[in-house]
């Protein structure tokens, strides 16, 4: 055996061997077909060993032995680098398939899309946050849920940001699939190679919840802000209404406050007619002469009007009217009544389409019931102190009112000697009437305006009863409006009203009411007359002309004495014994005293107060 022949031999061998351990160590199918392939050689040059002449022969067979050995090394070494390529790769799948599970779990709608916008992912969340399932978005564009929130220019503004590479973060206002709004905090990245925009990313995450809450708190905000303005300027109301003195001073003071007012453009008070229901304006402020008649022109082209629904449904009425400059103005028009007195409406006007409905229709309802009340209670003074009323005679025939259906009824005469009105505001009527008390009695039981009737005492030939009539009394229809009873008197089917309103009050309104109230109720006469002014002076004067001097004694002790007091500090008998008379004798005195006391008080006066 030469040389060559044993270095091929001893190469072959080591081929194999290590080959056998690549195979065992790699578990390579490769290195097992290396081995089977050295052996078969090594096997073909042990079996030539005795054949072979010279070692030149095998020469070629060396080299190949040399080759093949290189092969098994350079294999081994790709082995080792393909496996480690294999553990790179495993590993970025495994983070692929983790990124991927964590998009596809994200809360978060994350989608992306190619340079124009189109869709090519989409995760599950899309459909939480769009109402659309991923499928469907896939090859649409993100315009398949915009709202129309958003103008033209803010998505030019958007594209031009990121199409530069910068990233767009930003608040969006979508449109579900179901139509409803969403409010997404948006993300929009740019996935740049090379400098050049390959696709986008966008990342949303609906803050709807969020963003409702912060609506309705901002709207509560307003409301609270809007509350708190309306509220002062109706405390500066009721400041001017408490000082004013004068129903002209009350209409101006609230017109002036409204139209003053940052939440309002204009304010007006008006009357309406009482045959066609035109409306008379008595106030203004914020609006002039010819632009108001158009607005009230315009409001009252309704039918029914806004006013007309406003005072019949004692209720307020907010109407959208457009002005002059084609623009539609909104009017809330409140009916000033109290206690079924009308006194007109309040119009208030705004430019703001949403003024009123923020401001509820109660508070707007108060305040028309408080102006109306401050009306009725100076009209009802200014009747009380003027030195000249109006005396109005009336001549009554078969009205219906408690007071006449009673005189029909019982074919007898009634006439109020007293009025007044209760704590609670009942009106009290102290009435004579020349019937039968029992009669009347029965009569005011079944009566359904008489609320309680109260026999006082009897004459010779008449009764006198204590009546709290309701709001059908025209004792009542007159205090409304300011005025008072000089006399009322009824005979079977007939009678005679006379009432006095202060000449600065509104006559015509009184009248108007009284016809509208009572059919077959004629004014037959209208008279201005002085009223007699009462100084304490001069009632101390007739007082005292009238009491004897016995009865003035009587007073003067009793009331020095204590005998008023509650306890008293002395009693009658003791009274009596101071001024040397008999009790019987003290007592008539100051029974006779304290009548013409009375009698100076309530009958020269037919309106006061009742207990």
């Amino acid at each position: 055996m030469n040389w060559i022949i044993a270095c091929s031999i001893v190469l072959r061998l080591l081929g194999v061997g290590y080959s056998v351990l690549l195979l065992v160590r790699t578990r390579d199918r490769r290195f097992g077909f290396l081995t089977l392939l050295l052996g078969f050689m090594t096997l073909r040059q042990l079996l030539t060993v005795q054949t072979a002449t010279t070692g030149i022969e095998e020469l070629p067979g060396l080299i190949v032995s040399a080759l093949t050995l290189l092969t098994v090394y350079y294999l081994s070494e790709y082995v080792d680098e393909e496996a480690a390529i294999k553990t790179q790769l495993q590993s970025a799948n495994d983070r692929l398939r983790s990124f991927r599970k964590a998009i596809e779990h994200a809360g978060h709608a994350i989608f992306l899309t190619d340079p124009d916008g189109t869709i090519e992912y989409a995760n599950p969340a899309v459909e939480t946050v769009t109402g659309y399932e991923p499928d469907e978005v896939v090859g649409e564009n993100p315009r398949l849920w915009q709202s129309g929130e958003h103008d033209e220019a803010f998505y030019a503004g958007l594209w031009e940001q990121i199409e530069s590479g910068s990233v767009w973060e930003g608040e969006l206002t979508n449109r579900r699939k179901s139509g409803e709004l969403c409010w997404v905090d948006a993300t929009i990245a740019p996935i740049t190679e090379d400098g050049d925009v390959d696709r986008y990313v966008a990342i949303e995450r609906d803050v709807t919840e969020r963003k409702e809450r912060e609506m309705r708190i901002e709207d509560q905000n307003e409301r609270l802000t809007l509350l708190n303005n309306t509220n002062a300027m109706l405390r500066d109301v009721n400041r001017e209404l408490v000082s004013a003195s004068t129903r002209e001073e009350i209409e101006s003071a609230v017109c002036t406050q409204f139209a003053s007012s940052d939440l309002f453009d204009a304010a007006w008070i008006g009357t309406r007619g009482l045959v066609d229901d035109t409306v008379a304006p008595r106030s203004r402020a914020g609006i002039d002469a010819d632009a108001l008649d158009r607005h009230i022109e315009t409001l009252c082209a309704a039918d029914p009007t806004p006013i007309t629904e406003a005072l019949d449904g004692e209720t307020t009425v907010v109407a959208d009217v457009e002005s002059d400059a084609e623009a539609e103005t909104r009017s809330v028009v409140v009916p000033l009544a109290y206690r079924g007195a009308e006194y007109g409406v309040l119009v208030v006007v705004t430019r703001d389409p949403s003024a009123f409905d923020l401001l509820e229709g109660p508070l707007f309802a108060e305040l028309g019931s408080t102006v109306a009340d401050a009306i009725s209670a100076v009209e009802s003074k200014q009747t009380l102190a003027a030195d000249s009323v109006t005396e109005l005679e009336f001549q009554l025939r078969g009205i219906d009112e408690p007071l006449a259906t009673m005189a029909a009824q019982l074919d007898c005469t009634v006439t109020v000697e007293h009025v007044g009105c209760t704590r609670d505001g009942t009106h009290v009527q102290y009435v004579t009437v020349d019937a039968d008390s029992d009669a009347v009695a029965a009569h005011t039981d079944e009566s359904d305006h008489v609320e309680t009737a109260q026999h006082m005492y009897s004459y010779e030939d008449r009764s006198l009863f204590r009546l709290a009539v309701d709001e059908r009394s025209i004792v009542a229809t007159l205090a409304q409006y300011g005025a008072e009873i000089g006399t009322l008197s009824i005979s079977g089917s007939s009678g005679q009203l006379i009432a006095r309103v202060a000449s600065s009050n509104d006559i015509r309104t009184v009248v108007n009411a009284l016809r509208t109230a009572y059919d077959d109720l004629t004014l037959v006469a209208q008279r201005e007359r002085d009223r007699d002014v009462r100084t304490e002076a001069g009632f101390r004067k007739q007082l005292a002309a009238a009491l004897t001097d016995r009865q003035r004694e009587a007073a003067r002790t009793a009331y020095f004495a204590g005998f008023f007091d509650w306890p008293r500090e002395h009693t009658g008998e003791e009274v009596a014994s101071m001024m040397d008379i008999s009790q019987t004798t003290f007592t008539q005195h100051l029974r006779a005293a304290e009548n013409k006391l009375f009698a100076a008080l309530f009958d020269d006066a037919m309106t006061g107060e009742a207990g």
